[in-house]
């Protein structure tokens, strides 16, 4: 009997000792604190409609000479992958000073650039030349990488802190991101300490999107939802010179027919639309027109293409995000660009090809490699195709060639 309430009674004192334990484990929460991310996630379709391997790294150098890297531009320069994961910028918003630990995990990539400084950015131990050219073949011929991360241990909000961050004399789409009522945050270096309005960093992986978008014959592009989740919103748009078009599509039926949009609309407009979409999905308005701004003139440049957002649940599986203290609220909105190698370009590039027009090549930027493998595919002439392929190689070679040179990040 005696044993038997000796067991009642550490069962007991067990049932109470739970709550006390469950609470200490739990994170903890700031309640005034708010979280906002925004990035985008860019690939190219293959001719199957899914994202094509491509070597996403250009060579201009589109960053600040401020902003930290992984390795050296070489080791980065021959990066192929399916997604060009751009500028994620996170914002927080807080009423008081606090301090943060921040952690980003990248399936199945590698983190390439960021600021301010951080204190571990992974995989480390890749600094012998040896081990990068090692690591690089891996990279080549696997077709699942490593996770790579990121993580800032202490970042100081200041919500009366001075607006006085580093900047160049030259302009960059970098400094858009700042116009936002956002909280600035000071990290200290052994350099010193470094001021911003968002923790920023980018790289390229090779995850599979949740969206695919094969052309028909016609024209017409037929989308597909391959995630299962819920996609808020897709808009198809396509530009040719000086005229542009778009179409906001509806995205519920999980495999939308789109055709390619008029091309009789106007920047304003565009703009607005997308502002609009952005907000819907929880962005603050100065967000949404940092991030129009930051990406006016990549998102809307030469070609055709599908921007979409992302699902929730998607960004969150492939970059998952830790914050401590936990944000009361966490918003993260992440436009997906899926390139669409359409009848109209592949005309273009092919005119502009025979008549040496690098102007009209130049516009296609890093995507013009992946325009003509895309070409080569559905090629039938054998004599077209080798012409292609002598396209195909100078196209990379000066990629890489300007990747190595130009100091890329």
């Amino acid at each position: 009997m005696k044993y038997r309430l000796f067991g009642c009674a550490v069962l007991a004192l067990s049932l109470v000792a739970l709550p006390i334990l469950f609470h200490a484990q739990t994170p903890p929460t700031d309640a005034a604190l708010t979280a906002h991310e925004w990035a985008t996630f860019t690939a190219i379709a293959g001719r199957d409609g899914h994202a094509a391997i491509w070597l996403p790294l250009t060579g201009s150098n589109d960053l600040p000479a401020f902003v930290e890297h992984f390795q050296t531009p070489e080791f980065k320069g021959g990066l192929r992958g399916t997604v060009r994961m751009e500028t994620p910028v996170l914002y927080f918003y807080a009423n008081h000073p606090t301090t943060l630990s921040v952690h980003v995990s990248f399936s199945q990539g590698l983190i390439t650039e960021w600021y301010p400084h951080a204190d571990r950015v992974e995989p480390a131990g890749l600094q012998t030349e040896t081990r990068m050219v090692a690591y690089l073949k891996e990279w080549g011929k696997n077709q699942r990488q490593p996770d790579s991360s990121i993580t800032w241990d202490a970042v100081s909000l200041e919500p009366s802190g001075s607006d006085s961050f580093p900047r160049e004399g030259r302009t960059n789409h970098y400094y858009a991101a700042r116009q936002t009522s956002s909280t600035p945050l000071r990290i200290k270096t052994q350099g010193g300490e470094q001021a911003e309005k968002f923790l920023f960093y980018r790289g390229v992986s090779n995850f599979s999107v949740p969206i695919s978008a094969k052309l028909g014959t016609d024209g017409k592009i037929f989308a597909q939802n391959l995630s299962g989740q819920d996609t808020p919103a897709m808009l198809v748009f396509e530009r040719r010179g000086d005229k542009l078009g778009f179409r906001v599509v509806d995205a519920s039926t999980g495999q939308p027919t789109l055709d390619p949009p008029e091309l009789n609309k106007t920047m304003d407009s565009l703009k607005q639309t997308v502002e609009d979409l952005l907000i819907a999905q929880g962005l603050y308005q100065d967000e949404a027109q940092a991030m129009f701004e930051t990406w006016r003139d990549s998102w809307f440049e030469e070609g055709s293409r599908l921007l979409y957002i992302v699902p929730r649940q998607f960004v969150d599986s492939v970059l998952p995000l830790s914050i401590s203290p936990a944000p009361a609220q966490t918003v993260r909105v992440f436009v997906g660009r899926l390139e669409l190698v359409t009848l109209a370009t592949q005309r273009a590039v092919e005119q502009a090809l025979a008549s040496h027009d690098r102007a009209i090549l130049a516009s296609y930027n890093r995507f013009l490699a992946p325009i003509i493998e895309n070409m080569i595919a559905g090629e039938k002439s054998a004599a077209k195709k080798a012409r292609l392929l002598e396209y195909l190689n100078e196209a990379e070679n000066e990629q890489i060639t300007s990747n190595t040179l130009s100091g890329t990040p």
